[in-house]
């Protein structure tokens, strides 16, 4: 009874504090393959050939990242000017409608992250301007390959599945491009997550309010006591 308790709790636990844990080893490597670049290039006149790449590969995955924590955490920036002037039983209105429209953004975004991914996956792209409405035929991008970042072993099951049998020689693009349809579905769970505390009434709206203003004031004060 214990586990079937606890199981899918702790499940739902990872999944919802996943963000913190990837962009905390994401920027933990970016420091590391940088910090041994400048030693490499200053003390011995040497370089991680790949190092630049995979740093803006892993920059690209933070930021991606970073968009969905920053829906779940409310800490995106936005402009209230309308919504403050508005009488207070408009607010929620307005709320809901705008939170509304970032759900029907961010499934747009999921789309077009999917169709830009597919072909470097052999996947076919989905038919549809707006909304996939099935699925098209599509060139076949998977031997496509990084510039500088070599191919590691773990990822060679990839060769019969994608590329034929053939070998890669560089790292294969599906990987680093991966974060678009795996981040932007992260992306809508964590806005539908939040249009959903909108509606309910657990949350005013999807941006940072004006008591962060307060917040930044008061610790502006306690700095010059």
């Amino acid at each position: 009874m214990s586990a079937h308790a606890h199981g899918p709790r702790q499940g739902g636990h990872l999944i919802d504090h996943f963000e913190e844990g990837a962009i905390a080893l994401i920027l933990g490597a970016m420091t590391v393959i940088t910090f041994i670049n400048v030693v490499l290039r200053y003390l011995f006149n040497s370089a991680l050939i790949w190092g630049l790449e995979l740093t803006s590969i892993l920059f690209a995955w933070l930021v991606i990242l970073g968009v969905s924590y920053a829906f779940k955490k409310t800490a995106h920036l936005g402009v209230d000017a309308l919504i403050n002037i508005a009488p207070p039983s408009s607010r929620r209105l307005l709320a809901i409608i705008s939170a509304l429209a970032c759900v029907i953004y961010a499934l747009l975004l999921m789309k077009g992250a999917w169709d830009y991914w597919a072909p470097y996956a052999a996947l076919e792209r989905t038919s549809g301007h707006w909304f996939p409405t099935g699925f098209e035929k599509t060139r076949d991008q998977a031997w496509y390959e990084t510039d500088q970042v070599p191919m590691l072993w773990i990822f060679s099951w990839l060769e019969p599945l994608i590329n034929q049998g053939e070998a890669y020689d560089k790292l294969p693009r599906v990987i680093p491009y991966f974060i678009l349809p795996f981040g932007v579905a992260l992306i809508v769970l964590r806005v539908t997550q939040a249009t959903l505390r909108v509606i309910s009434g657990r949350q005013e709206s999807l941006i940072v309010s004006h008591e962060a203003e307060d917040d930044v004031e008061r610790v502006a004060a306690a700095n010059q006591e």
